[in-house]
């Protein structure tokens, strides 16, 4: 007798959800008309750029918006619609909410450090959910917590049980963080952006984790992310939100092979591509704009002739940089038995030399030494050993005033640019300080005026002078930086991480005006990334860096296409994506 397949039964139905938040002029809405279901053991992507309401939406299921500044409009949020353990969650009030928190619906929040208790040890801090939901007593909650982290593959459970987050790697605080929230085996588990800004292998270990997870236990899964790569590595299922509405749903293969809605084919399109260089990023507002310049952009590209050409020339010239065995060394702590210091390279004897008007990439995982090495050819980390010479002057012996007059000519773009500006001070007066201090303008007036240059230079209107760096996004305060960089008019900048945490599609916006000031200005960059297919895009040559030394280095195109070290050809294959990204 032939039975008929039975269809996964829905955990989770939102239906024309609406959500407002209370702003100085009134109630502005972050999310409308948003409708889905979840269905059990599914996994759903959720897709947008930041302030698309994805992450709304996600806080809206949990009950976790912040009462008094968010309201909801209108819709319906119902866990189990109906079964017997039918929950109208928009409904409950806080006491009946806390016991499915953490045990039937769980969340995977994006930045780990700022969501696990800085002075609580690691293990104590999962544990204390096991004992609130499951009832464990000490020791078998502890018992408990060390095989979680066994399964979640954190090394050294014992020692991550008893470790300070500080005390961690960022993957090892996100394998943390998702062992609390699959402790209770919820029927639902929310990941919100958990792999943003992790190396690409952390990354691809993370997702494969959650996979595994997944499978094992049942769950229902809700991923969110702004890169559609790595929602293509993990759902089955994918909503495309923009402006806080769904713009675009279905199966991730047919949305990757055939996105109907302009803004999606943007966001697929934004990823710098890697089987061809484009001479241009396309950027959302390519696709969404009146001109359709999109599909233009993504015929253009640079043929191999050209790309010969042109290094053939970049090439024949005198090195503008030539660094040559240069050694960093940091000191580990002393044992209290042991009164010999010890000592951790950083950068062990590294050797290279970069061409005037090159960008030369610099890529590898957190920890291989790649920042300590840009920093110390700036002498912003003291190098122990070996030379740096630029322009035809050693730098490692030049005394501090020298070094000072030096650095008008050198200058670093820094990873987060909101650390790196200070609060108190107008986005105007960060551009115009180094100016007065090298005495780059002669009165305030006339540095005003470059700076407003400055930041139209970089896609900032001139107003934005007297505005403060929290009134900014996270790619209009790293235009500032690079303004800012550009004050004291360089030939020569590093570039460290200075998209890693951007939307892909503020990242391809960045990318573009790195590239263009660099054409304007004869600018030479060493630019510094883990995501091997951003520093393909934007490299002459490739330097590939593992535990302080290069393991490979040559041509960016060639060392993609015939890597050498078995290091390089896993950062290849852990680019979010790889495969989907080929589509356009």
């Amino acid at each position: 007798m032939k039975t008929e397949s039975t269809k996964p039964s829905v955990v989770l139905c939102v239906e024309d959800l609406g959500i407002s938040f209370r702003q100085d002029t009134g109630w502005q809405k972050a999310v409308q008309g948003v409708s889905f279901t979840l269905s059990a053991g599914e996994s759903l992507g959720i897709v947008g750029e930041s302030g698309s309401g994805k992450s709304v939406t996600s806080l809206s299921v949990m009950q976790l918006l912040p009462e008094g500044v968010s309201r909801r409009d209108s819709g319906s949020i119902v866990f189990m619609p109906g079964s017997t353990n039918e929950r109208a969650l928009h409904r409950m009030e806080e006491h009946m909410l806390r016991p499915l928190r953490g045990n039937r619906i769980a969340m995977i929040f994006q930045e780990p450090m700022t969501s696990l208790n800085p002075v609580m040890r690691c293990g104590r801090q999962v544990a204390e959910s096991v004992r609130l939901h499951l009832g464990y007593d000490g020791r078998r909650a502890r018992e408990y917590v060390l095989s979680l982290f066994r399964e979640v593959s954190l090394p050294d459970p014992e020692r991550i049980y008893r470790a300070y987050p500080h005390q961690l790697s960022g993957g090892q605080k996100q394998r943390v963080m998702i062992a609390m929230a699959v402790a209770c085996r919820p029927d639902i588990l929310i990941a919100d952006e958990p792999t943003t800004a992790l190396d690409v292998t952390v990354q691809k270990a993370i997702l494969k984790l959650l996979k595994s997870l997944q499978a094992k236990y049942g769950m229902s899964l809700i991923f969110i992310s702004h890169d559609l790569g790595v929602v293509a590595g993990i759902a089955d299922r994918v909503l495309v939100m923009k402006d806080g509405q769904l713009v675009e749903s279905g199966d991730v293969k047919t949305l990757f092979e055939n996105p109907t809605h302009p803004y999606t084919r943007g966001l697929v399109a934004c990823r710098p591509p890697l089987e061809r260089r484009l001479r241009r990023l396309p950027v959302v507002a390519d696709f969404t704009g009146p001109e359709g310049r999109g599909e233009h952009l993504l015929s253009e590209s640079i043929s191999e002739e050209e790309r010969q050409q042109w290094h053939k020339e970049l090439y024949s010239r005198e090195p503008l940089l030539k660094v040559s065995g240069l050694s960093v060394h940091y000191p580990l702590p002393r044992s209290v038995f042991r009164r010999e210091r010890k000592w951790f390279t950083a950068v062990d004897e590294v050797s290279f030399d970069v061409y005037p008007g090159e960008t030369l990439g610099l890529v590898g995982e957190s920890g291989c030494g790649k920042t300590t090495l840009g920093r110390a050819i700036l002498r912003l980390t003291e190098p122990d050993s070996g030379s740096v010479v630029f322009e035809g002057e050693e730098l490692t012996t030049l005394g501090q005033q020298a070094l000072r007059r030096k650095r008008t000519s050198m200058q670093i773009i820094f990873q987060d640019p909101y650390s790196s500006l200070n609060p108190r001070i107008t986005a105007g007066e960060a551009i115009l300080e180094p100016m007065l201090v090298h005495g780059l303008a002669d009165t305030r007036r006339e540095g005003r005026g470059k700076v407003m240059e400055l930041l139209e230079r970089v896609g900032l209107p001139g107003e934005h002078y007297n505005r403060y760096p929290h009134q900014f996004s996270g790619g209009q305060r790293q235009r500032i930086c690079i303004a800012r960089a550009l004050a004291l008019n360089p030939r020569f900048i590093v570039c460290d991480e200075s998209v890693s945490a951007l939307d892909v599609s503020v990242q391809a916006q960045v990318l573009n005006l790195l590239n263009d000031l660099k054409r304007d200005f004869g600018f030479t960059y060493i630019f510094i990334s883990h995501d091997l297919s951003v520093v393909k895009f934007m490299s002459d040559r490739m330097v590939v860096m593992k535990q302080g030394k290069i393991v490979e280095s040559g041509e960016a195109d060639s060392v993609y296409r015939n890597p050498s070290s078995g290091y390089t050809r896993e950062l290849i294959e852990a680019i979010p994506g790889r495969e989907s990204i080929q589509v356009l």
